[in-house]
């Protein structure tokens, strides 16, 4: 067939749509390095959670056979299309996880620094007030928008970076936060910012490092953190059992290494995606795109999501590496984007 043909040439198609500069390149799965190695089911598993919120007719009738029962492998084979999508930035694989802070319902003692819930007056997408005058100003005060109260002003902002977490009480019960909004202020990297006073290099910067030299320099921390304008605000998030991951944007818990966080202006959420991260710890192996981030922005962008707690934050916070990223689509949504582009 001569869309099988394409696929096997590697065919390099130019977008001539909205996003300029988008390329789109047809693969074949034998040039997926680690493809026959990787679990196959595990992945499928991930995929049939958030399958099911799928309204393209397309997506709906592969979670149809999904949920039907097959060999994962040959699923997915045989039902999508490898398209590596290039918008002329270099690859960069990052990792999140999911924080466990310690804190309290109530104000006092060590428990000072507070989780917000949205205010009912901002508008989605407009800019309301920076990080800086938030926090100088008694703005939120007296509405009753406090959710929980945090012993650490450092976790508080690492927390609002991961957009969701878990809050451990003293009496040792939990209660889970999740992404409620923002000020809608764009997210600006302090760990670019460290490195733009030459303080750091860039292949020095991680969440450690920039966690210790915060906590090292309390002086020039709270300058440091304000040039991050961007606010984030939280939800209580009491429906999702502590045994499994946290909210995605899919409103579904993604899951430890298989969920990834995603530019959906390039990769549909909920469609697999093989990674092939470089770096110091490789990691080859299909994954499911069922978050996004702020700071996800690009055709060969994406987080992986480590898991919950410190080990969880150590591990992700080392990552920093390139790569390729090749979203599987649909045969039939495959060859209408080759359509559209030859259009």
């Amino acid at each position: 067939m001569i869309w099988q043909a394409l696929a096997t040439a590697g065919l390099l198609l130019n977008a001539g749509t909205g996003m300029a500069d988008t390329t789109y390149r047809m693969l074949s799965f034998d040039t997926l390095d680690g493809w026959a190695e990787d679990d196959h089911q595990a992945a499928l598993d991930v995929f049939l959670n958030t399958c099911g919120d799928f309204d393209d007719p397309d997506w709906r009738a592969l979670c149809g056979l999904a949920k039907a029962g097959t060999d994962a492998r040959a699923f997915f084979e045989h039902a999508f299309q490898p398209v590596l999508i290039q918008d002329g930035q270099d690859p960069l694989f990052t990792g999140y996880y999911e924080p466990e802070l310690r804190g309290a319902l109530e104000q006092g003692g060590r428990y000072q620094y507070p989780l917000y819930a949205l205010p009912p007056d901002i508008e989605e997408g407009a800019p309301w007030l920076t990080r800086q005058e938030i926090e100088e100003s008694e703005a939120l005060a007296g509405q009753g928008l406090e959710i929980a109260w945090i012993d650490d002003p450092v976790d508080v902002f690492f927390l609002q970076v991961q957009g969701s977490g878990r809050v451990r009480l003293p009496d040792g019960r939990m209660i889970r936060v999740g992404y409620g909004g923002k000020n809608g202020h764009e997210y600006s990297s302090i760990g670019e910012e460290l490195v733009r006073q030459g303080i750091y290099q860039p292949h020095e910067v991680s969440a450690q490092v920039i966690r210790n030299w915060v906590r090292d320099n309390p002086e020039d921390a709270r300058a440091l953190l304000w040039t991050n304008q961007s606010y984030v605000f939280f939800r209580e998030v009491s429906e999702v059992p502590a045994d499994l991951g946290p909210l995605g944007a899919m409103n579904r818990s993604i899951t430890a290494m298989r969920s990834i966080a995603v530019d959906p202006a390039y990769v549909p959420l909920g469609a697999p995606v093989w990674i092939e991260k470089e770096g110091a710890v490789p990691l080859h192996r299909l994954m499911i795109a069922q978050d996004t981030g702020s700071a996800i922005k690009g055709a060969q962008r994406a987080d992986v999501f480590f898991g919950t707690g410190a080990q969880a934050g150590r591990a992700a916070g080392r990552i920093k590496d390139g790569g390729r990223l090749i979203v599987l689509m649909p045969i039939q949504r495959a060859y209408a984007l080759l359509s559209e582009v030859i259009e």
